[in-house]
């Protein structure tokens, strides 16, 4: 945990760093000539990336699901499936996993969950750079709401939700086939990449006010027509059939005063930097969306992981509407308020990290330890 700590509290410091130069500008202080800030900013980045990217890479064994995926892969490699099961993973996984295999000459596991945090990294740092307005505080809330760590346990989706942030980027210069090009290469490696598709695209346009009541609507047949929507997800997920997972529920009261929260600063901002807006109007519809899905949808066990690819756009909306505030001493307070808030959800995560679950507690490395047997191995 100390570690875990000691990284955050040390990204975030560089990440703060990174904005110096524009805050030095902004200020009028002398920092230097432009591409000595360049150079700055840059060596701020690379060394943000490098300590995620060897924390995530140099794991083993940590994480929920690392040893399912352990097994997965030696599956793939001595080709045992299962009757007709296979392995329930992605062709992009298991593609990617045959190729590091056979140009390893074995089991390199390593190598494959290094690549994926590479990716996953690289994608979340690029979409907060070139979305953010303030990279500091958002880089302070991918840290604290627990994006970085969790990618340790769920590695495919969170690959994927790193996409979809940076898809984002592609949503609002409307680059509409780069944006379907990315999705569809993502569902490779999490096929519930696909969700944003339509979501994302609908988000884009500003909405009458018959598009809310339909939401409103879609929301309460929700109620009327549970059944039917959980059949249409058992066609969408035929593995989960017949599992406990069916019968659990996504409803989350954190997630609903979250994005309640939002909701609440984002009208108060709305004539500053949503209304006329084109990325504030998207990222405030993504937060309506998720706030109704939370609210009407949370039967589906599945809810957290679509309410995921709305709610990530936080991380850039939330500083946008910080930094539209007008009146200063309002603005210092919501944004004290905001890193007092991040701090007690950091707690509160850092307390579930030993949960089954989660699981990405007690950190473990493989230059002191070993992997531990998985069902092939015991069998």
């Amino acid at each position: 945990m100390i570690l875990y700590i000691c990284v955050t509290l040390i990204t975030i410091f560089l990440a703060y760093m990174y904005c110096r130069p524009e805050t030095a500008l902004e200020t009028g202080e002398v920092f230097g000539a432009d591409s000595r800030a360049r150079r700055f900013k840059a060596a701020c980045l690379i060394a943000i990336f490098t300590i995620l990217f060897l924390l995530s890479a140099f794991r083993i064994n940590v994480g929920n699901d690392y040893g399912t995926y352990v097994e997965f892969m030696h599956r793939l490699y001595t080709d045992k499936y299962i009757a007709d099961a296979g392995v329930p993973t992605e062709w992009g996984f298991n593609l990617l996993a045959r190729v590091i295999y056979a140009l390893s000459g074995g089991e390199n596991y390593i190598l494959v969950f290094a690549i994926y945090a590479f990716i996953t990294i690289l994608f979340f740092l690029m979409a907060i750079r070139d979305l953010s307005v303030d990279f500091g505080l958002s880089f302070l809330l991918f840290m604290t709401f627990g994006y970085y760590f969790q990618s340790f346990s769920t590695v495919r989706y969170y690959m994927a939700l790193a996409l979809a942030l940076y898809a984002m980027k592609l949503v609002n210069e409307r680059r509409w086939i780069p944006f379907v090009i990315l999705v569809l290469l993502g569902s490779g490696f999490h096929k519930s990449l696909l969700v944003i598709l339509p979501l994302y695209f609908l988000a884009s346009f500003v909405w009458k006010k018959w598009g809310y009541a339909a939401l409103l609507a879609a929301g309460v047949s929700c109620i009327f027509l549970k059944d039917i929507y959980m059949k249409i997800l058992v066609k969408l997920y035929p593995s989960y059939e017949g599992t406990e997972y069916l019968a659990g529920s996504g409803f989350s009261w954190i997630n609903i005063i979250r994005c309640a929260a939002v909701l609440a600063l984002s009208i108060y901002c709305y004539h500053e930097c949503v209304k006329d807006d084109r990325a504030g109007m998207f990222y405030f519809q993504l937060n309506i969306g998720a706030l109704a899905l939370y609210l009407f949808g949370s039967f589906l066990p599945i809810v957290s992981r679509i309410g995921y690819y709305l709610t990530v756009s936080h991380i850039v909306f939330v500083p946008m509407l910080v930094r539209s505030i007008k009146n200063v001493k309002i603005r210092r307070l919501v944004y004290a308020a905001l890193i007092v808030v991040s701090i007690m959800y950091f707690a509160l995560y850092l307390r579930k990290a030993y949960d089954d679950g989660v699981l990405v507690l007690p950190y473990k490395t493989f230059f002191f330890d070993d992997m531990v047997n998985t069902l092939s191995d015991v069998m």
